[in-house]
C-alpha cells in the first residue's frame, strides 16, 4: 500500500473510540480509528485459519502480506457500512 493511498483512507476513517475536542482539533481518546480496529480484528481471525497458520510456519507468507490482507478486509467492512 502506497503512502498516498493510506493517507486518503486515513482521512476518511471513522473513530473506533470516542473523540473529543482539544486545542481546536478532534483528538482520539485512547485509541485507533475504526479502520485500524477492523484490521486488527480481521488479522486476529485470519492468522487463526489453519491454512494461514501453516503458511506462516512454513515461511510461505510474510507478516506484511497478512497485514495487507487484514487492511483489505477492513476496507471492505468500511465500504459495507456505507450501503
Amino acid at each position: 500500500m502506497d503512502n498516498q493511498n493510506y493517507t486518503l483512507k486515513k482521512e476518511k476513517a471513522f473513530p473506533a473510540y470516542e473523540y473529543q475536542k482539544a486545542y481546536d482539533q478532534m483528538m482520539a481518546v485512547g485509541g485507533m480509528d475504526l479502520r485500524d480496529y477492523f484490521a486488527a480484528k480481521a488479522m486476529q481471525a485470519y492468522v487463526q485459519l489453519k491454512e494461514v497458520s501453516l503458511a506462516i510456519s512454513e515461511g510461505r507468507t510474510s507478516s506484511r502480506k497478512i497485514c495487507e490482507a487484514a487492511y483489505d478486509w477492513a476496507d471492505a467492512m468500511l465500504k459495507a457500512r456505507e450501503q
